[in-house]
């Protein structure tokens, strides 16, 4: 029997759990979500899940992505899923009178679950370019946020305090220019993206 192993990430660790063939859960907590870390769960599961082992985790923003890809990188095969579907999962194990609530534990079991439907995707690392594509992206929906944030208090700002705020917006402004300067250069100087245009012109207030 394949091992699934769920690993549950948060941003300074993770906890991990995998069902034995007695039925029971053997797990480890709070492994730093680092190098170090991720030294440890790789000696864990050779000793405990074996080469053959199916990483199962959830997509937690950024936190999973380093984690994923050492894995990824030491050929274990893994899974980045949607936490809606471990969600709806824990509901299901929950209306069967199952009240384990602990989330490694859920997560190794709904892989187990979807592991024997066939329904399991194998994840692999962005390439790099795109990853840089998609951090320049972020960033700028982040000025953007903090560009209108500076907008609506000017709105009702008072007098004495409307000039700090024009020069607020006025650095914001400026590192949004430079922001979408640097997707421009980004995306002409990388084949790949640069054929796929529509990226640009997805991206609000480019071109």
């Amino acid at each position: 029997m394949v091992a699934v192993v769920g690993i549950d990430v948060a941003k300074h660790t993770f906890d991990i759990a995998t069902l034995q063939p007695n039925g029971k859960y053997r797990t480890r907590s709070k492994l730093a979500n680092d190098p170090s870390g991720f030294a440890q769960l790789c000696e864990w599961l050779e000793k405990h899940a074996g080469p053959d082992a199916w990483i199962v985790m959830e997509a937690t923003g950024i936190y999973h992505e380093a984690l994923a890809t050492c894995l990824f990188e030491r050929d274990y095969r893994v899974s980045v899923v949607n936490p809606a579907q471990t969600a709806a999962y824990a509901k299901t194990q929950l209306s069967r009178g199952k009240t384990d609530k602990t989330d490694a534990k859920l997560i190794a079991g709904f892989g187990q679950d979807q592991l024997a439907k066939s329904r399991l995707r194998l994840w692999q690392p962005e390439p790099p370019a795109q990853k840089r594509l998609r951090a320049l992206v972020r960033r700028l929906a982040d000025l953007r946020e903090m560009e209108q944030m500076e907008r609506n208090r000017l709105e009702s700002a008072d007098a004495n305090i409307q000039d700090s705020i024009h020069t607020v917006l006025r650095h914001i402004e400026e590192e949004i220019r430079r922001t979408l300067k640097a997707i421009e250069d980004h995306i002409d100087n990388d084949p790949d993206l640069r054929q796929r245009k529509e990226l640009l012109t997805s991206i609000k207030g480019f071109g």
